[in-house]
């Protein structure tokens, strides 16, 4: 699971069908709550379907890699076609 660095409250009206999963999630996980539930799908995911270049990680190693070597670029495309 990954950690997140800000925690935020919010008060949530959630269906009785996504109560129930969730609390499967959590017993499946031997998580401590739901939150922990929601954090594990929600990171989940993150990992499977973000793109990457949308992915925070992604973003910092590119920034880091390129300010290193000073090449800039313009645009998704452009570095899309210098990483794959």
């Amino acid at each position: 699971m990954l950690i997140w660095g800000v925690k935020m409250k919010a008060l949530l009206d959630i269906p009785k069908e996504v109560n129930q999963t969730l609390n499967i999630i959590k017993a499946q996980n031997n998580l401590k709550n739901k939150v922990e539930a929601i954090t594990l799908v929600v990171d989940r995911y993150k990992e499977e379907h973000m793109e990457p270049e949308l992915r925070p990680e992604f973003v910092e190693r590119i920034r880091k890699t390129e300010h290193l070597k000073g090449i800039p670029f313009r645009s998704v495309d452009e570095l899309r076609k210098r990483y794959k």
